[in-house]
């Protein structure tokens, strides 16, 4: 049995998680990695703890085969992998890239859908199995590991998926990923598709993990993964910030968090150290060039910031009245409480404190009032605005204090 097999045998209820950022993601347009690059991410996706890497796609180039190379030869800790073509050239150039870790899978891929088969292919049914048979077998001379993904697989007939999951399976494929390619399933679709497939196969493979790999053309991916281990899949695989083909992959911070935060619902874990997600994400946003848009979940900047006050106020009260996570535990210092002209008198009194700047009574309504103006100007109120503003309400709150006296008096 494989690293993998042994992990979801010991426990029945673990989720592996399979990460390929290095390789979907990196593929997509804007988002190229060098070798450098992809060693600085690598290291932290194994602090993360996911249990396989997809390096790269060594047949590619002879860059990406030096980038897989450099990757598992300074990295150590997952499982790498590298995707191949249903070819012995490219399981060969898969081994090369490989052979420095002894913790290596090959990630063979073959398009079975019609439209695959007929457009991309042109080949027939009884030649798609038996190159599957072929490929899968020969990879297995090389690595104990061997994923087998029939390409375009939600959209290929129901019958000669089941059939070609055997065949691999039979000639000694030990993952079997169910990709929705091209973002085009439901999850109750994907649901019903993983039943199915797990029932009949693992009827003769008990030993075989099914997987999910899921694209987000419909915004569905992370949903539709869910739907998958809910149906039995063991394995995800995603990526960081969800970048990849298109739309791109599964968001691979996504659906860690939502396994852990609803387990209740799900009853299943991971094995990811949470505490990186916020880190890698930023690293891969500063290697790749690209911003992690203000409101992505988990690790954009607004996942934890409140503005509005009646939300502010709840959360000075108790933090579980609007964060169903606590930011800690996904690589945050805290909840952010962003000041602008959604927020109350709460949280300006209380931020005020934080600088030092105690405010209440007349100070605190003249402060506020010009807080608002100021906010409506300029939207976002950071520190040297706050004590501006207090600065300037001083002599309107002092007038006001002393008409309260005279009317007192």
């Amino acid at each position: 049995m494989t690293r993998v097999q042994q992990t979801v045998a010991a426990d029945p209820d673990r989720v592996v998680v399979f990460d390929t950022t290095l390789r979907d993601g990196e593929q997509a347009p804007g988002f190229s990695m060098g070798p450098e690059d992809k060693v600085r991410m690598a290291r932290v996706l194994a602090a993360l703890n996911v249990d396989v890497v997809e390096a790269g796609f060594a047949a590619a180039s002879p860059g990406d085969e030096e980038c897989v190379r450099r990757v598992v030869g300074e990295v150590e800790g997952p499982v790498f992998c590298s995707l191949a073509r249903a070819g012995e050239a490219d399981i060969d150039a898969a081994w090369r890239a490989l052979r420095g870790t002894d913790e290596r899978r090959v990630h063979i891929f073959l398009g079975t859908s019609p439209i695959h088969r007929t457009a991309k292919l042109k080949m027939s049914k009884a030649e798609v199995l038996a190159a599957a048979e072929r490929s899968v077998a020969y990879a297995r001379t090389r690595f104990e590991d061997v994923e087998f993904s029939p390409e375009d697989a939600i959209r290929t007939e129901p019958e000669f998926l089941a059939e070609v999951c055997e065949v691999a399976a039979a000639a000694g494929a030990t993952t079997l990923n169910i990709p929705d390619t091209v973002g085009y399933a439901t999850p109750a679709e994907v649901g019903d598709i993983f039943r199915t497939l797990i029932a009949r196969v693992r009827a003769r493979f008990p030993e075989v993990v099914f997987s999910a790999h899921c694209h987000d053309d419909l915004g569905m991916a992370v949903a539709n993964s869910l739907a998958a281990v809910e149906a039995g899949a063991r394995q995800v695989e995603g990526a960081i910030n969800g970048i990849g083909e298109r739309a791109g992959n599964a968001s691979l911070e996504e659906m860690v968090m939502a396994l852990r935060t609803r387990a209740d619902r799900f009853g299943l874990h991971t094995g990811v150290d949470a505490t990186h997600l916020v880190r890698a994400s930023r690293l891969l946003s500063e290697v790749t060039h690209t911003p992690v848009v203000r409101n992505k979940a988990i690790v954009g900047l607004n996942a934890f910031a409140h503005e509005a006050g009646i939300h502010q106020h709840g959360m000075m009260a108790d933090p579980s009245t609007y964060e169903i996570m606590r930011p800690q535990d996904v690589g945050f210092e805290g909840t952010w409480f962003v000041l602008g002209k959604h927020s109350g008198r709460h949280a300006v009194a209380k931020r005020a404190e934080a600088l030092g700047q105690p405010v209440s009574g007349p100070l605190l309504a003249a402060a506020f009032a010009g807080f608002k103006t100021r906010a409506d100007q300029i939207g976002e109120i950071n520190d040297h605005e706050l004590l501006a503003i207090i600065e300037a309400a001083r002599p309107a709150a002092a007038t006001q204090q002393e008409y309260a006296y005279a009317a007192a008096g």
